[in-house]
């Protein structure tokens, strides 16, 4: 039986100068950087660059909303450097609302991060609209109900997809082979590779403590996984410059493919320990939950009479397109912890307890 295993390490350094990684050396950044002009985030700012709170001081928005992203922009650089070309970074970026000097105004991060991406040489190409519907009973900021003076609640965030250079060529038979196995199924294609989402809660985390994910940049497992299998092949190496409690990690080892993290906050490092060691029955949920959602979808396509042509080989189910033909996922068997916030995890066949004979009717 064929099994994987996957390096991950988060190493507490800054990421604007990874000097720990080779030029072309990863294949996929996944990353949610702090939000500039979003209150919380001002002292990590301001401990990186003190003309943060000098411009903060004099409530100067434009100003410090621009000395923000000047800290932000090196990692851009350097991750633009390791990615190998065809390489993607996915950057999950929310803009900010804030009153400065009685000024209500927008922030907008994620142009902001296109323009400086642009410049250091990616390709930007459509991004995704990451709806977060607000359960607030008022959806509305200011005078209410009387006309030009209330503002719209802002209720999604971005993920910026990035590319280095041109399209990713996979030419030896194994890469090929590779790819074929690490595809997704066509029901997921259709809804993933939209440019709005609005099925992703943030519900399936289990990861780390509320103290720890306060402190962090923490966004959703489910966001991270999702564009890992999007944007990368089994074995791959994903790249996170702004690791936090190990979100991206953790997705990564669920996906069968290694990692590697940066971040400044030592204190954080338990974190990523229990990130790592709360990981497998998470993952297990979540890829036995992708099959079974297949499942439901095949028989449901039976029951309406529409035609199934294709099998998958390694589980023996149908699937509608040939490329799915060899689609395997894999599933963590154990996480061994092998240096200072650093793991090998060995993955196995994901299995699927279901008789499949009915689907031959």
């Amino acid at each position: 039986m064929k099994t994987l295993k996957t390096q991950h390490e988060t190493l507490f350094k800054d990421a604007r100068r990874m000097e720990d990684l080779a030029d072309n050396s990863i294949d996929l950044v996944v990353t949610s950087p702090p939000y500039p002009m979003i209150e919380m985030w001002d002292l990590v700012f301001e401990a990186m660059a003190p003309e943060v709170g000098r411009c903060l001081s004099k409530r100067n928005g434009p100003a410090a909303f621009e000395a923000m992203h000047k800290i932000l922009d090196p990692v851009w650089e350097e991750c633009f450097r390791v990615l190998k070309p065809g390489g993607f970074a996915c950057i999950n970026i929310g803009d900010a609302t804030r009153t400065i000097n009685a000024r209500f105004a927008l922030y907008t991060n994620h142009a902001r991060i296109l323009s400086a991406a642009w410049n250091i040489g990616f390709t930007s190409l459509p991004c995704i609209i990451w709806r977060k519907q607000t359960n607030a009973p008022n959806k509305f900021m200011g005078s209410g109900m009387l006309p030009a003076g209330a503002y719209v609640t802002l209720e999604h965030e971005y993920v910026l997809i990035l590319r280095k250079k041109d399209k990713r060529e996979f030419k030896t038979p194994e890469e090929k082979q590779l790819r074929r196995e690490s595809a997704v199924f066509w029901e997921e294609r259709n809804v993933w590779f939209s440019d709005v989402w609005f099925d992703i809660k943030g519900t399936v985390q289990a990861l780390a403590d509320v103290a720890d994910r306060k402190r962090s940049a923490a966004f959703p497992f489910a966001l991270a996984h999702r564009l890992i299998n999007m944007y990368s092949v089994q074995n791959d190496l994903v790249l996170d410059p702004f690791m936090g409690t190990g979100t991206t990690m953790a997705a990564a080892m669920a996906a069968g493919r290694s990692s590697m993290g940066y971040d400044r906050d030592t204190d954080l490092i338990s974190a990523v320990t229990r990130t790592a060691g709360a990981l497998p029955p998470l993952a297990k949920e979540v890829i036995s939950r992708r099959l079974d959602r297949h499942l439901a979808f095949v028989e449901a396509r039976k029951a309406a009479g529409k035609p199934i042509k294709h099998r998958n080989e390694p589980y023996g189910f149908p699937v509608i397109t040939n490329q799915e033909k060899f689609l395997q996922l894999y599933m963590p068997a154990e996480v061994v912890q092998t240096g200072n916030a650093r793991f090998e995890v060995s993955h196995e066949k994901a299995p699927v307890q279901y008789h499949y004979s009915l689907f031959d009717k």
